[in-house]
């Protein structure tokens, strides 16, 4: 070798060998044309790919990923890119979540098994980010996320439509005979245009917006749109960074801190981001051993008002929060009125405050100031009760606010097969009054927790022009959906939670503001149904799905699987040789 490379690089335990196994691991690598002086101490920066056309997207992270190489090769690094497995929620069954833990399970020893210093996670597409950052914060080297960012603005017949919220609406349109299934079809290619993920505040978007927020992206990662040439620029940018992140030893757990952590879930509340955020989270905090859970969720989140107007909380898109600005304005509001760790570590290596403390906005129409904000103090709420003592979520900013307290007639769905059979039949006994109560869809139950807890309203209840009603469950929802929804009730139902024991006209008390989901049966009755209560059969005797309902934690413990809790450290596999 040229020079005596620096002993602290994890990768010379492979390339700076110089008996036959260092001439077997650097001639394997040099088949492709790679000269000898790139295995002479510069750090090996692993591009973690989840582009796949079966995840829509993320079908451009070709292009981000030759970015990222260049800015590596400019910083002196040796780029090697390999592919983990790619969670695409739209085409996925039974749901991408099924898979989130499993995708971690790759990253984490993709990374331990390679001679890997640093790493660039390159995520889009809802669950690729948290089983990215999951699986790379267990083995604990210097990283940096790279989202995909949203696609151009959806535009139907001179309006703007977005991913996901606009689907719905319009679906329930066609249900209620006020769209023709011609215009529905029209209407799908107008609203995905370009590449890049949902450009509503999705999942996809408020992950993007974790990752800033969390100071785990370089400043300006959530919102530039996937087309626009400035997220190739930040993706070289963070190619560059990385390499001296190694240099420098700075690691995922010295950035993934409490407070960190506090400062995504206010974010969250600001931007009026995707109840996923919670479950993912969670998962995330607890595997760098930080605690987190829903009481610091509601308590983080109280007092912190929604600037963002976008769908589906409001009227905008993604690529009007960019030209407004983006997250740095939202960051910069939420330092100035004390809601902002501002010492945080990032990943460029200054403090949160240091990155956005000049932020500008350039319409406030989109970014609304924090104290004349477009909705006052939606953070999300955490619920307990008879019905979750658990606990269970709802969006506030994202809820009718009537709605918001209110008592009705349980109709109950044993699972989404029943749901799907009866809720279009015109005898089927419910007003908008009800509460519809689904079972049966939580992480073991479906198995993998699908985004299904915003159930479409009934038909006889649509042509009355009821666009809202309270939808209870332990499914999840999609982060472009809307309604007043609770979700991720705990216990679920396929978990014994009192879900399971709720009969058709049982009486449901919701109160967001006193925080109480209530069943009103009394607790000898609760007793006599649990005793008739038969635990649902396993949907899989074998392969992942076994191991997943066998180890998945409930939703307000993240639903990771139980031994992935927790980190090990990036360490040097053992020679076998």
């Amino acid at each position: 070798m040229a020079k005596k490379p620096p002993k602290k690089l994890r990768s010379q335990s492979w390339f700076g060998r110089e008996d036959i196994y260092g001439f077997i691991y650097r001639s394997w690598v040099k088949n492709r044309g790679v000269p000898h002086d790139q295995f002479d101490g510069r750090p090996v920066i692993g591009i973690c790919n989840t582009w796949s056309e079966l995840t829509p997207c993320n079908t451009h992270f070709r292009i981000i990923a030759e970015h990222v190489r260049h800015g590596i090769l400019e910083a002196g690094g040796f780029p090697l890119e390999f592919p983990v497995m790619s969670l695409g929620e739209t085409l996925m069954r039974p749901t991408a979540m099924m898979y989130r833990n499993l995708a971690s399970m790759d990253v984490e020893e993709s990374i331990r098994a390679n001679p890997l210093d640093g790493v660039i996670l390159l995520v889009g597409c809802d669950k690729t980010t948290p089983s990215l950052l999951m699986g790379t914060a267990s083995v604990d080297i210097p990283a940096i996320a790279v989202s995909g960012g949203p696609m151009l603005s959806g535009k139907y017949q001179g309006t703007d439509i977005g991913s996901g919220t606009n689907t719905w609406s319009m679906s329930e349109d066609v249900r209620a005979g006020k769209m023709t299934v011609d215009e529905f079809h029209e209407a799908e290619s107008c609203m995905h245009r370009s590449h890049g993920s949902c450009m509503t505040m999705g999942t996809a978007s408020t992950m993007a917006c974790m990752v800033e927020s969390l100071g785990m992206g370089m400043p300006g990662n959530a919102a530039i749109p996937a087309v626009d040439a400035r997220r190739n620029v930040l993706a070289r940018m963070a190619g560059r960074r990385i390499v001296d992140m190694v240099k420098e030893g700075l690691t995922i757990s010295k950035i993934l801190t409490r407070e960190a952590f506090e400062n995504a879930i206010r974010t969250n509340a600001a931007i009026g981001g995707s109840t996923n955020a919670v479950i993912h989270l969670i998962a995330l905090a607890r595997r760098v051993g930080v605690k987190l859970d829903l009481d610091d969720w509601d308590s983080l989140g109280r007092g912190v008002n929604t600037m963002l107007n976008l769908m589906p909380s409001g009227k905008f898109l993604m690529e009007d929060f960019y030209y407004a600005g983006g997250l740095p304005v939202v960051l910069r509001e939420l330092g100035e009125q004390g809601l902002l760790n501002k010492k945080a570590l990032t990943v460029n290596g200054k403090t949160i405050w240091d990155n956005n403390k000049k932020a500008k906005c350039f319409q406030r129409e989109v970014i609304t100031p924090f104290a004349k904000p477009f909705k006052k103090n939606t953070g999300i709420a955490v619920l307990r009760g008879n019905l979750c003592p658990d606990g269970a979520i709802i969006k506030p900013s994202a809820a009718t606010p009537k709605l918001m307290k209110h008592r009705g007639r349980a109709v109950v769905f044993e699972d989404i097969l029943e749901f799907h059979r009866r809720i279009d039949d015109p005898k089927l006994d419910i007003d908008e009054n009800c509460v519809m109560v689904l079972k049966n869809c939580g992480p073991k139950g479906y198995p993998g927790m699908a985004e299904v807890g915003n159930m479409p309203l009934p038909p006889k209840v649509l042509k009355k022009g009821i666009t809202d009603m309270v939808r209870i469950s332990d499914a999840r929802m999609s982060g472009t959906a809307y309604g007043t929804v609770v979700l991720h009730i705990a216990p679920e139902a396929a978990a014994g939670g009192t879900l399971a024991l709720v009969e058709n006209g049982d009486m449901i008390e919701l109160d967001v503001a006193k925080r109480r989901l209530h069943l009103d049966v009394s607790e000898k009755e609760l007793a006599r149904r649990r005793k008739k209560w038969k635990a649902p059969k396993a949907p899989m005797t074998r392969g992942y799905t076994k191991l997943y309902v066998e180890h998945v934690l409930q939703a307000n413990d993240g639903a990771d699987l139980d031994f992935l809790v927790g980190s090990s450290g990036p360490g040097v596999p053992k020679d076998n040789h």
